[in-house]
């Protein structure tokens, strides 16, 4: 437990209700037969989500993609949510993190994005939503999961993973932003967690870019002393990407993000290793390590650069590494400890770890640098965490008991990040 625990978090702003099922089966459903896959950045026509689902399936890669006609998606989320053996739950990065941090009874959760009759009933007790977040209809996420070694027609998926889609225009339009800010006032958050820039995607550029500054301004509104932390997710939008990296990083103190979502970001804004076109297998910790250094160096308060960004939290399926700039943050090693043992619990959906239904694929040697004089670290199963320093900035790694068979993957980013700030302690 951190020394000064936050009591009362504020999360917002994307929020819905996701429908998990076998996309197999729903395409199969829907009347589509197996064929070539092809990669789509919106979706138009079942046809576009049939190519882009195989394109992803075969790689056995996470996507999230935009579905643009509104009467086909109601049409396929009708289908969906009615297929038997489809489930329904809480979704959306902000409504899970609030959902996961409600589970600590000593936490007061206030949680603004577009709720629903039905995501409303799925929340947590612990879970407060102010009157203006509420909306009579439900945005619903469609989740296509599949299998290691699941097969359809000449498609085989090398692992399990999930193809994300929505015509969500309420969380695509952060509607509920301005509303989550002024909400803060009276609900005095010590920590705001905010989500759903992603989401902004499906919009056009002018649009885009118009909200992207109104988000700016009011993220600017939020009082200095309370701490942001930015959950990042799945993105196609390079120009997006950059302008959250410029306008948005250096206001915020935290940030948390994935694999993909890190080599996106080098790419979009030309930074070390921007040339890699994609991971093979586990993303080697040197190179994950010189971007994390580079984003901090260059976009966070080092040097007195006009930024409050101190912190990243990386996960990927293998391993998890917290850089923080050294002297705002404490207690790393029990708040990276802390996110690799929820992505092991939760992926099998056990209370503990349970020892016979996890591998370690982590790397147990590696190199912590590809471009200064690397030093080399053996993993110690001991004392798992291992460290290592970089012109003021810290590096925390933890390898990730991963789940054999998991359960459910969704939403596993979201609860790793809540649970490292759980832990993490900001020095006043």
């Amino acid at each position: 437990r951190p020394a000064r625990p936050w009591s009362r978090v504020a999360v917002g702003v994307n929020a819905c209700v996701d429908v998990i099922l076998s996309g197999v089966k729903l395409l199969q459903a829907l009347g589509l037969d197996p064929g070539d896959g092809k990669d789509h950045a919106v979706l138009n026509s079942r046809k576009d989500l049939k190519e882009a689902f195989i394109h992803f399936m075969q790689k056995g890669a996470a996507a999230e993609r935009f579905f643009s006609d509104a009467e086909t998606f109601d049409h396929i989320a009708g289908a969906a949510s009615e297929y038997p053996g489809a489930q329904l739950y809480v979704g959306g990065n902000a409504a899970l993190i609030g959902q996961k941090l409600a589970t600590n009874p000593n936490l007061k959760i206030l949680l603004c994005g577009p709720v629903g009759p039905k995501l409303h009933e799925l929340l947590d007790d612990n879970v407060i939503v102010p009157p203006e977040s509420m909306q009579e209809t439900d945005e619903f996420h469609l989740i296509l999961e599949y299998q290691a070694g699941e097969e359809w027609g000449q498609l085989r998926a090398p692992n399990a993973n999930r193809f994300i889609f929505s015509h969500d225009l309420s969380n695509g339009a952060m509607n509920m932003l301005e509303v989550f800010v002024s909400s803060l006032d009276e609900f005095q958050p010590d920590l705001v967690v905010l989500s759903g820039l992603h989401m902004m995607e499906g919009q056009s550029r002018e649009v885009r870019e118009k909200r992207l500054l109104e988000a700016v301004t009011s993220i600017s509104d939020i009082p200095t002393d309370i701490p942001i932390h930015l959950e990042l997710a799945s993105m196609t939008d390079q120009d997006l990407m950059s302008k959250i990296m410029y306008q948005v990083f250096p206001l915020v103190n935290s940030v948390g993000l994935n694999e993909q979502e890190l080599l996106f970001l080098t790419q979009s804004a030309s930074g070390p290793h921007a040339s890699l076109a994609s991971w093979n297998g586990v993303p080697d910790v040197g190179i994950v390590s010189d971007i994390l250094f580079w984003i901090l160096k260059k976009h966070g308060r080092t040097m007195d650069k006009a930024s409050d960004l101190t912190r990243i939290h990386f996960h990927t399926l293998a391993y998890h590494i917290l850089a923080t700039v050294d002297g705002y943050w404490g207690n790393q090693i029990a708040a990276v400890a802390a996110g690799a043992r929820v992505a092991g619990t939760q992926a099998c959906a056990t209370e503990t770890i349970d020892t016979d239904r996890v591998f370690l694929k982590a790397p147990l040697e590696f190199v912590t640098s590809h471009t200064e004089a690397p030093s080399k670290i053996s993993l110690n199963p001991g004392d798992p965490v291992a460290q290592w320093h970089r012109e003021g900035i810290s590096f925390h790694f933890t390898p990730v008991l991963v789940c054999k068979d998991p359960i459910r993957t969704v939403g596993l980013g979201d609860a790793i990040s809540a649970e490292g700030l759980l832990y993490s302690e900001l020095y006043p």
